[in-house]
C-alpha cells in the first residue's frame, strides 16, 4: 500500500522523453519541440480527461478535476520547457508525461 502511494506520483511525473537523447543538440531540440507541443496543446486535457472518464465508466467530475490539473500543468510546464530549452540539465516533469496529442 505504501509503495503504491509512493510510486504513483513518480509514474505520473516521469522524466521527459527528450532526456534520453545522448548529445546536447538532440536534447535542446527535443526539449524545445516537447515544450512547444505541450505549451500549445496541453490545455486540451481539460476536455480529453472528462471524455476518457466517461468512456471508461469513471466519474465525470473527477475527470474535470484531473483535466484542469493536467491541462494547466502541461501548458505551464511546456512554457517552462521552451523558456529553458538551452539548458538541458533542467527538466520539468509534466503530468502524465505531457500531452498525448500529435504522437
Amino acid at each position: 500500500m505504501v509503495l503504491a502511494l509512493v510510486a504513483a506520483p513518480i509514474a505520473a511525473f516521469a522524466a521527459s522523453p527528450w532526456t534520453q537523447e545522448v548529445d546536447y543538440l538532440g536534447k535542446v531540440k527535443g526539449k524545445f519541440v516537447y515544450g512547444l507541443k505541450n505549451g500549445l496543446l496541453g490545455w486540451t486535457e481539460i476536455f480529453s480527461e472528462p471524455a476518457e472518464a466517461i468512456q471508461g465508466g469513471g466519474n465525470f467530475f473527477l475527470g474535470i478535476g484531473e483535466g484542469l490539473f493536467n491541462g494547466i500543468g502541461q501548458t505551464v510546464g511546456g512554457a517552462l520547457h521552451v523558456a529553458t530549452f538551452p539548458i538541458p540539465q533542467i527538466d520539468v516533469p509534466l503530468p502524465e508525461g505531457g500531452t498525448q496529442l500529435l504522437q
